[in-house]
């Protein structure tokens, strides 16, 4: 049976910014890492967007960045500046092609399809695989989304629409959200925060080509890219093993009230990274708490109240935008937490306090 000092299951976002950071820092010198993912072929699958509030090692990966958004309720749009934390979008292709072309220069480093014929009980485990027990009551990030490429320059490329809510709800909570790369190249995405167990709410071609041609007026156009995804809105695990650790969204790195996880992934890599030689015996990296608490009322309001969500949204937005996106990125001090809470509702978010 074969051996190694450490193992990272799952190739992902997660396993592969791990190995990555740590590979940057020749902490594989005189170390063995193994990666266990049964993909053959890495190709882009899916589109990894952000404030960017702190620095990461995958510039080169970002397809743009704008210094505006829009978010819009009928009848009503609030236009924001977000110069200094722009958003981007990162290219999981780009992403792929950097570090997985970096890292299999490492002799240290080697990928595996499985974990037959391993010896685990020597290595530290890195798990980024969830164990999910489903409930009805559990609430998703679920989406699907269209690159598309038009003939005419129709976009204005230096602003996002970061959420649509002019649509129909269907007593769940549905926005969309269009990232425009050039004048004639778009990302548009139908988003729901549900249950989902409604299963029209899945019917995510049908929403998108309804919505480019009645609210983006296209009638022609070419779909470059598609993908579909859902992120738990709730705490997941995988199962822990003393010699285990868990990262991504198992390891708590989604930001449950908006589903952000991939600058909460570079945080922990450097975590770990820093912590390298004793990281089995140190304090476990965590999102603060303050966030895992005011998210968990957040939710509860969404989920006994989605149709006063587009409202909340969009009235969050009017107080100070850098605070706004500071909040939502963890990097919130008590002052950015308190302008954030005076644009909630009171009655409804007291009564779920207590």
């Amino acid at each position: 049976m074969k051996d190694f000092d450490y193992i990272i299951i799952g190739g992902g976002c997660a396993g592969l910014s791990l190995a990555y950071e740590l590979d940057i820092n020749n902490k594989f010198e005189n170390k063995n890492l193994a990666i266990i993912d049964p993909r053959t072929n890495y190709n882009r699958d899916k589109t990894w967007s952000f404030w960017r509030v702190s620095p990461h090692n995958f510039e080169d990966c970002v397809i743009k960045s704008w210094n505006n958004f829009s978010i819009n309720i009928t009848n009503k749009t609030n236009y924001v500046s977000c110069g200094k934390s722009p958003y981007q979008s990162i290219d999981s292709g780009l992403f792929y092609k950097k570090t997985i072309s970096r890292l299999k220069k490492n002799k240290n480093i080697n990928f595996l399809k499985t974990m037959n014929d391993l010896d685990v009980s020597k290595s530290i485990i890195f798990n980024s695989l969830m164990n999910i027990k489903p409930d009805k009551k559990d609430l998703w990030q679920h989406f699907g989304g269209v690159e598309i490429e038009v003939d005419k320059k129709i976009f204005d490329s230096e602003i996002i629409n970061l959420m649509d809510f002019d649509c129909d709800q269907k007593n769940s909570v549905h926005f969309f959200y269009t990232l425009p790369y050039s004048e004639n190249k778009a990302l548009v995405e139908t988003t729901w925060l549900s249950n989902m167990m409604d299963d029209t709410e899945k019917n995510y071609d049908d929403q998108l080509k309804n919505y480019i041609k009645n609210q983006l007026k296209i009638k022609n156009y070419k779909i470059l890219y598609e993908e579909q995804g859902k992120i738990p809105l709730f705490h997941t695990s995988s199962i822990i093993k003393k010699n285990e650790i868990s990262i991504g969204t198992a390891g708590g790195m989604t930001r449950l009230s908006t589903g952000y996880t991939f600058l909460n992934i570079q945080d922990h890599s450097r975590y770990i990274c820093k912590n390298f030689g004793n990281i089995d015996k140190i304090k476990k990296f965590k999102i603060k708490k303050k966030y895992k608490y005011l998210d968990k009322i957040f939710l509860k309001v969404l989920s006994k109240y989605p149709e006063r969500m587009p409202e909340i949204f969009y009235n969050m937005f009017t107080a100070n935008n850098e605070k706004v996106i500071k909040f939502l990125s963890n990097k919130s001090n008590i002052v950015d937490d308190i302008n954030i809470i005076l644009k909630m509702p009171k009655a409804i978010f007291i009564k779920e306090l207590f």
